[in-house]
């Protein structure tokens, strides 16, 4: 089961996942790596693709190390792309660049459920094998496999924990992304479900903040000041929470609690101003490994069936 957590952020999170990420790259391959490449060297050795949801997240940036470390081990080569924002127009042209190198498996997180159904699909009708991780679409008959968290329990204890830190009462709102995104809207729906159970908590209107901090703490510093009797936010992904986090370190005079659903390893922001919780913490790491591992070496099969990486351990509480 997910566990709500409470977090704090160190600047230095982000660095550690692109060191880590550059010093697997000038290492020496271990014993595993070479067993790997061996047995793919024996067969057919693949082309994999991962199109990260967008560059530079350090969600997605994790995920990257996953998947390379288990294409390493299994012999495939792995390419790495995505937008450079989270933005369907910006990575259509993404997937339809792979689709035309021809790999033989890609791994993929859309930026819309709707809006790369069709580029997807032509991809798939190519002959590349496509397996989605962490955002999917709302057609998944064609997909190998969709590896992904429990994104509307992480908005059902996002929910409680906020009801809780404000004494379950009090105005809260919510900051999304934008609409027509799997796991976001997810989240946005375990929350608003789970806060009909509070009757003297109000939900304002939801906020979308396009995947931009600086939008959420804009979102942050407006609502604290046309609502004098906000107790607290609920951000769906991580940068909406940092957002949301600088927008309330603004405002330092005002008391306010947050709940964030989030991806990163940097899994909230605890300010002068009150607490920060994160709920749904995810491990990307483990969902590229799972992805990698059944695209190569066993990409010849076709697997139906939608896949759930196995629930995230609780992580170690600090202060």
């Amino acid at each position: 089961m997910l566990q709500g957590k409470k977090f704090l952020v160190t600047a230095a999170a982000a660095a550690i996942i692109f060191s880590a990420c550059s010093g697997s790259a000038t290492s020496a391959p271990s014993a595993g790596a070479s067993a790997g490449a061996s047995a793919g060297a024996a067969g057919k050795a693949y082309n994999l693709t991962l199109i990260q949801g967008v560059k530079g997240d350090p969600f997605y940036v994790t995920m990257a190390c996953g998947a390379q470390a288990e294409a390493t081990k299994q012999g495939a080569a792995l390419t790495v792309t995505g937008g450079d924002k989270w933005d369907a127009t910006v990575q259509t042209p993404v997937v339809n660049s792979v689709t035309a190198a021809k790999p033989d498996g890609v791994m993929v997180a859309p930026n819309d459920s709707k809006a790369l159904l069709a580029p997807l699909k032509a991809m798939n009708d190519a002959g590349i094998k496509v397996t989605f991780v962490d955002t999917g679409l709302e057609d998944l008959s064609f997909a190998q496999s969709f590896i992904t968290s429990d994104n509307e329990q992480g908005g059902t204890l996002g929910a409680k924990t906020l009801a809780t830190l404000i004494g379950d009462k009090g105005t809260v709102l919510m900051i999304n992304v934008d609409p027509g995104i799997s796991t976001t809207d997810a989240r946005a729906k375990g929350f608003v479900d789970e806060m009909k159970n509070h009757p003297n908590i109000k939900v304002l209107d939801v906020q979308y903040s396009h995947d931009d901090p600086t939008v959420a703490t804009s979102i942050t510093t407006s609502t604290l000041a046309a609502h004098s009797d906000l107790a607290g936010i609920f951000a769906t992904n991580v940068q909406n929470a940092e957002g949301a986090a600088t927008g309330l370190k603004q405002s330092a005079s005002r008391p306010s609690r947050s709940s964030a659903s989030t991806q990163a390893p940097s899994r909230s922001k605890t300010s002068r101003t009150g607490s920060s919780r994160a709920s749904s913490p995810r491990i990307p790491t483990r969902s590229a490994l799972t992805a990698c591992s059944r695209r190569s070496l066993r990409s010849r099969v076709r697997r139906r069936p939608r896949a759930s990486a196995p629930s995230s351990p609780p992580l170690p509480r600090t202060t």
